[in-house]
């Protein structure tokens, strides 16, 4: 076989390329798309022949589900059933609860929120029952879900100094909650599902706490209690005021960052130091009245 002596340059550098990749280890081909060669070759089929109907049949309503040949509902999906009415039975035990104690043994006694099963405490409250100031947070989290009781961890000791930087202190004149009473599995984010469960709870709560002011800490519970869709960087600084589902009395209620967030963003302090000044200008001034 006669080789044109033109193309011998041309075949020592692929030759020359061909041996690099061998060195490297590069022993196989492949191709543009990965190929998964377990699976059997399709086999090649003659085109089918198309022909018409005389008296083709109608298209279905609905279509079918290849398998099953269930119908296809094109509705969306209805929300979870057993979370509705787990709101709803939420919301009559906690309107039945006649003080805070009650409350808690009927919070510790439900069963309705599938967060219970997942987490080790159930964290109800800490601080001064019947303060002045209520500060209500999001979620426990693994040491506030260990230890039975909201924001004692690095968290916890943060918002201490803040407390302590305007003269307040959970052991005299403060006392806290969350949104949730149960720590959200690798302190994911919470469902809507699973805060509407547990709203009538805190709304109770806040009811028989009965503060003059209320502090929102962080965005899931200022967007929650205050029904309001701004984010935490919006809302934070202004005053608002929180009726619960029962009536009574409104309650003057700001909101602040949480203290997870300004440990994660500490140029932001000064922000929530001027909530901080704002929340101890009303008390004094409610005071005073």
């Amino acid at each position: 076989m006669n080789r044109d002596p033109e193309d011998a340059p041309e075949r020592a550098v692929a030759r020359a390329v061909l041996s690099w990749y061998l060195d490297a280890g590069v022993d196989e081909a492949i191709l543009a798309e990965a190929v998964d060669r377990t699976q059997p070759r399709p086999v090649a089929r003659p085109p089918a022949v198309v022909t018409r109907a005389a008296n083709p049949a109608p298209a279905e309503a609905h279509p079918r589900d290849p398998i099953s040949r269930q119908p296809i509902s094109m509705e969306p999906p209805a929300a979870d059933t057993p979370l509705i009415e787990a709101a709803s039975a939420a919301r009559k035990l906690a309107l039945a609860a006649r003080d805070l104690d009650e409350l808690e043994e009927i919070l510790r006694g439900f069963e309705g929120c599938p967060l219970k099963v997942t987490a080790t405490n159930t964290v109800f409250a800490d601080g001064t029952p019947g303060a002045p100031v209520m500060f209500v947070g999001e979620a426990p989290g693994a040491d506030e879900d260990r230890e039975g009781k909201p924001f004692v961890g690095v968290s916890g000791r943060l918002l201490d100094q803040m407390l302590a930087s305007i003269g307040f202190d959970r052991a005299k004149n403060a006392y806290i909650a969350n949104i949730l009473p149960w720590r959200p599995p690798g302190n994911r984010q919470p469902t809507p599902a699973e805060v509407a469960v547990c709203l009538p709870f805190v709304q109770r709560h806040i009811e028989l706490a009965a503060p003059k002011i209320l502090v929102l800490i962080g965005g899931t519970s200022a967007k929650t209690l205050l029904d309001r869709r701004e984010g935490i960087m919006r809302l934070r600084g202004r005053w608002f005021e929180w009726t619960g589902p029962s009536g009574g009395a409104p309650i003057p209620t700001i909101s602040t960052y949480h203290p997870a967030f300004l440990l994660r963003s500490p140029a932001q302090k000064a922000n929530a130091w001027k909530d901080l000044v704002t929340l101890k200008q009303r008390y004094i001034k409610l005071c005073s009245d």
